[in-house]
């Protein structure tokens, strides 16, 4: 899996100008954007307009730029950081630190349908019952599960992580909401490919009874909450107004505390499979 944490500040501290980025090709494309905000520097949007003005924006397929979120999603597996540079082009454009193209919720939605299809297929689900897992996935797993993680890291980092000498104005020193819910979408991606791509794969070993497939199993989702904490300090850690984001990364310990007791006769990914799809999986 690779070194998760990081050596260094991945980001330029509260009193480093914003850094400025190359327009090579190995970066994801920046477009779609004015070349100055809509209003002044001190209007804040509330959380409620962000996430209107998102849902509003789903029933205009065509004007998502879903390149840009492939590009996204792309370099959440194999370069994260280079994700949340945007977060300085979207407030010099748009005044607010969230994007507000819901493209990426689009396709990690259907990649979860497409999951929901190849786990019905396993199961021998019916097409009610295959249309039925597609929306837990979809609404209860991923959209829901964002919103309430959105909201407790929302609340945390407005409240505990703000700096008291920011040299911003106060209205561009408050967490939107919005873009918690986005740190969350891109968090839960990677988490998505370890668990429900990555166990689909290997669910013939991680429902053995030994421990080998044991190891296996553990290891699987030590690495897919591994990767969704660390993604989520990425997206805080780039807004310069906040310190001490290297909290957002103690829930590591814990889960890795979990990981090492689970290895003594626990197989976290047969019971969740087995909760999950209320079914037996036999050896």
């Amino acid at each position: 899996m690779g070194s998760l944490l990081p050596t260094s500040n991945p980001l330029s501290s509260s009193n480093s100008p914003s850094p400025s980025f190359s327009s090579s090709s190995t970066n994801p494309p920046i477009r779609g954007y004015n070349s100055s905000p809509s209003s002044g520097s001190n209007f804040i949007r509330s959380p409620s307009v962000l996430t209107w003005s998102k849902i509003r924006k789903m029933a205009k397929f065509g004007r998502m730029d879903f390149e840009l979120a492939f590009w996204n999603l792309t370099y959440l597996c194999v370069a994260p950081r280079r994700v949340y540079r945007n977060v300085y082009y979207h407030k010099q454009t748009k005044n607010q630190w969230a994007r507000d193209d819901p493209a990426m919720v689009v396709l990690i939605s259907g990649c979860l349908v497409l999951a929901a299809i190849a786990w019905s297929v396993i199961h021998g689900y019916t097409l009610l019952q295959t249309l039925n897992t597609a929306l837990l996935m979809v609404f209860r797993d991923f959209l829901l599960s964002s919103a309430a993680v959105a909201t407790v890291q929302w609340f945390m980092t407005n409240h505990l992580l703000r700096s008291p000498k920011a040299h911003f104005s106060p209205s561009d020193t408050k967490v939107e909401w919005a873009f918690a819910f986005d740190v969350a979408v891109n968090a839960f991606f990677t988490f998505f490919l370890w668990i429900y791509v990555g166990q689909l794969l290997l669910v013939s070993l991680i429902t053995k009874e030994n421990w080998v497939c044991l190891w296996l199993g553990n290891s699987v989702w030590l690495a897919a909450l591994s990767q969704y904490i660390y993604i989520s300090y990425l997206g805080f850690a780039a807004l310069p107004f906040l310190v001490r984001s290297e909290l957002l990364l103690a829930p590591l310990l814990p889960v890795f505390v979990g990981y090492v007791l689970s290895l003594l006769g626990f197989n976290m990914a047969k019971t969740v499979l087995e909760a999950y799809f209320g079914q037996t999986w036999h050896s």
